[in-house]
């Protein structure tokens, strides 16, 4: 059968590579064999890129993935015309029961295809490394509310935030691992030695690597260490200037590699709105100049980022090679997720989802299976 669409003459990162003046030829929601003779768009001077995959990400246009369906799908939806084409939904601490049913809401929209999975961040985080959450409603993890949640998914809990140091901590990440759920060490306050033993029971991601953990000392190196040093370990950042410093972000691909990096957004509901008053779970944050702090406490809440801006950063102000932003923004997490032989790459076979950028990296086409998010408006 013959390609439906060709768009030719861009700069296409391949998994060998880039080529200059490629061809990608799309069939149906897939990516299909170049044909020469198939009619192609002319797509010259742009990069063409896979469709980003976000592992945590908590809402944005203005809902949040703990709200209703439609609060979720416009979630979705705002971060899909921003080049996410796969999202992992994300929790944040709240009652037991409340969790448990947004668990039900987010697998059903799972299974609809809508988002990934989902992504527990707390309630199984340390008090003293709470960040956003409200330390009212943590908990140490109890492997039997684990197994709750997990089940409450519906097959779909993909990944799991804990501070692994905690009583019960290291038999729940091994629950984790049994159920094929993602054990990711993060709001933490373990030492370096805790966090091996973590890895070593199953863990293998960093959440928000730097934040929310104990800095980086000479005499207790504590997970930083642990995590970066570890080949098991992918590493979460938040590639929005005011996470993390330059200087961080280049440590961390100097030491884990580009293989071992997913950028994440972090993202709460202001993410594509703008500043303003908003709610984190039942916490109040306030937006200003894009950064997210709560009310009361000033505690960085989430991120107001999006992928194409954390793209756009990589290779523009912290002078990463565009493979190696392909990498974090799209290979390496759909490895992470198991979906590496359907997305994260621009290969026959795969979903039709890529990405389109000017010459400055600035986002200008979206298509998700095949179907275009954002059209692009070409001469």
């Amino acid at each position: 059968m013959a390609p439906s669409l060709v768009l030719a003459g861009a700069r296409v990162v391949l998994p060998t590579g880039v080529v200059d003046d490629g061809r990608v030829a799309v069939e149906g929601t897939k990516i299909a064999a170049a044909s020469g003779d198939a009619p192609a768009v002319d797509v010259t001077g742009h990069w063409l890129v896979p469709g980003f995959v976000d592992l945590h990400n908590h809402g944005g246009g203005g809902a949040s993935f703990s709200g209703t369906a439609d609060e979720v799908l416009t979630a979705v939806r705002t971060h899909r015309r921003h080049g996410t084409t796969t999202l992992v939904a994300s929790t944040v601490t709240d009652e037991m029961d409340l969790l448990v049913r947004q668990a039900g809401l987010l697998g059903e929209l799972a299974e609809q295809g809508e988002i990934a999975g989902i992504h527990f961040e707390g309630p199984f985080i340390s008090p003293c490394r709470k960040g956003a959450h409200s330390e009212e409603l943590l908990r140490d993890p109890d492997p039997a509310e684990v197994r709750k949640l997990i089940d409450a998914a519906r097959g779909h809990a993909r990944m799991m935030t804990l501070a692994t140091e905690l009583p019960d901590g290291i038999d729940s990440v091994r629950l984790l691992a049994e159920h094929g759920v993602i054990a990711a060490v993060g709001h933490t306050d373990a030492t370096y030695e805790q966090t091996l033993a973590a890895v070593d029971a199953g863990a293998t991601v960093a959440t928000h690597l730097f934040n929310a953990m104990p800095a980086l000392n000479h005499r207790s190196p504590g997970p930083i260490a642990a995590l970066l040093e570890d080949e098991r370990v992918t590493v979460e950042l938040i590639n929005d200037g005011t996470h993390l410093h330059p200087a961080a972000l280049q440590l961390a691909f100097h030491h884990a590699g580009a293989a071992r990096v997913a950028f994440i957004t972090d993202a709460m509901d202001a993410a594509g709105i703008g500043d303003g008053r908003y709610m984190l779970g039942p916490l109040e944050v306030e937006v200003s100049e894009g950064v997210a702090r709560l009310v009361h406490g000033g505690s960085i809440a989430g991120s107001t980022l999006t992928l194409d801006r954390a793209f756009k950063r990589a290779v523009t102000v912290d002078g990463l090679s565009v493979t190696d932003a392909v990498a974090a923004l799209s290979a390496n997490p759909a490895r992470l997720l198991g979906l590496s032989d359907r997305i994260g790459s621009l290969e026959p076979g795969k979903d039709a989802d890529l990405v389109l950028l000017d010459a400055d990296f600035d986002l200008k086409g979206v298509m998700r299976r095949g179907e275009w998010v954002v059209a692009p408006q070409l001469p």
